[in-house]
């Protein structure tokens, strides 16, 4: 059974733990061990998850697979890029689903969940930032329909980053 749930602060422990985990196992290779951990070690804690709780843009959801958590997402409504002239846009942050799990279509039910979500609360697309040699998960937005529109670089530690190509899909 699949069941899709607003998170609460309470949460932020689990989140935490799946960032952890689904990080390393799609990022793994993306850097050295060291630039990982500083990553991790600043964004996947359970006090700076309980932080973006206060941020009233911010919606995290945990997606359960027989009753164990598979994974999460993240999204920020109303959230512009420079790269996008639509406005009232929302950011999809994270997508992320245990390793464990993939090849189930738990991530394109927890997709579908955030676009639908986006659109009931009024926002004309989503945008997304995705490391360039992730290739499944390109592979999958763009068949969702999802344009490259621009680049970033995402900053994993003070001396690494990895390109990223950000990704708009404007809704019809």
């Amino acid at each position: 059974m699949i069941k899709i749930v607003k998170a609460s602060i309470e949460d932020s422990e689990l989140i935490a733990e799946i960032g952890k985990k689904a990080f390393l196992e799609s990022h793994g290779d993306s850097a050295s061990p060291e630039d990982l951990k500083s990553f991790i070690s600043k964004t996947y804690t359970t006090a700076h998850i309980s932080k973006e709780f206060e941020n009233i843009k911010v919606q995290y959801h945990i997606i359960y697979f027989n009753d164990s958590a598979a994974g999460f997402s993240k999204i920020e409504l109303n959230t512009p890029h420079k790269d996008i002239k639509d406005l009232n846009i929302t950011k999809l942050d994270r997508l992320y689903l245990l390793k464990a799990y993939l090849g189930q279509q738990l991530g394109a039910k927890l997709f579908d969940f955030n676009i639908q979500l986006s659109q009931e609360k009024n926002q004309n697309g989503i945008w997304l930032a995705v490391w360039v040699e992730n290739q499944r998960a390109i592979r999958f937005y763009t068949k969702s329909g999802f344009k490259i529109v621009g680049k970033y670089n995402f900053k994993i530690s003070e001396t690494r980053s990895n390109p990223n190509h950000i990704m708009f899909l404007k809704y019809e």
